[in-house]
């Protein structure tokens, strides 16, 4: 059994545990910790877990909301963290007493019950990387913070039963914001992140008769509204927009199964 619990989204920190279970055993994977540690242990504890029952950190990227607590999450607990070489330089070269492991795209990793595939994808960020989550059986596509979808991250979440997919902004919202005009070209553009349309036409390019479900994630706050990233969603996979799951900033999602 596989499946998803996201612990908030967007600005504010990002955190999602996939979990795998394989007869008793079970395989929790943290992918991205951009809260603090008491933030992270409440929401933890509000999916049953707690964070010594994580098996692993991913980070995918070191912008300040994906990476948090990361390290002292990992020297208290103990934790395996993964992340790209450019990450970790990015991030200033972190001591991690040993427990880092250095991702690399389509590089598999195998951890437990899970097998995890890492590929890069174009953000504005020294060597990011998302993943696609496999059981053995299912198979779960992780992708948020990415300018555009190139070939290479179309080609990666082909076939998944379930998708966490960007959904950052409203083009004509973003364009009416606050935001001075170079955050508003760096949202929007090839390295920043998927507008709504953008993501409805990466959906509808992974869409077949096996995708059980998709979760909107990282809305903008300013810039975007659920209903309207759930519209879009929902045309692309001809689903009705109550079908489509959004990722809160702060409550994230309940969990799923995949």
């Amino acid at each position: 059994m596989l499946r998803l619990r996201n612990l908030g989204s967007g600005s504010s920190g990002n955190a999602t545990v996939i979990e795998a279970r394989c007869g008793t055993q079970a395989t929790r994977l943290l992918i991205d910790c951009g809260l603090g540690m008491r933030h992270l242990a409440q929401r933890l504890d509000a999916a049953g877990l707690a964070p010594e029952a994580l098996d692993a950190i991913f980070i995918t990227h070191e912008h300040a909301d994906h990476i948090g607590c990361a390290q002292a999450l990992a020297l208290r607990h103990r934790i395996p963290v993964w992340m790209s070489h450019g990450t970790h330089v990015a991030l200033g070269l972190p001591d991690f007493d040993g427990l880092l492991h250095i991702a690399h795209d389509l590089q598999p990793i195998a951890l437990g019950a899970l097998e995890l595939r890492p590929f890069t994808v174009p953000h504005d960020a020294r060597e990011p990387l998302q993943l696609r989550c496999s059981d053995g059986a299912s198979h779960l596509g992780v992708l948020t913070d990415l300018g555009h979808a190139s070939n290479h991250v179309v080609a990666q979440l082909q076939g998944c039963h379930a998708l966490m997919l960007e959904s950052n902004h409203d083009p004509d919202l973003l364009a009416q914001s606050r935001y001075p005009e170079f955050l508003k070209r760096r949202v929007g553009g090839r390295y920043g992140h998927l507008a709504n349309a953008a993501a409805a036409d990466l959906a509808q390019q992974l869409r077949h008769p096996g995708l059980r479900w998709v979760v909107a994630a990282h809305l903008s706050e300013r810039n975007n509204r659920p209903e309207l990233a759930r519209a879009g969603l929902a045309t692309a996979l001809g689903c009705e927009p109550q079908d489509i799951h959004v990722a809160a900033p702060v409550a994230g999602t309940d969990w799923l199964e995949v």
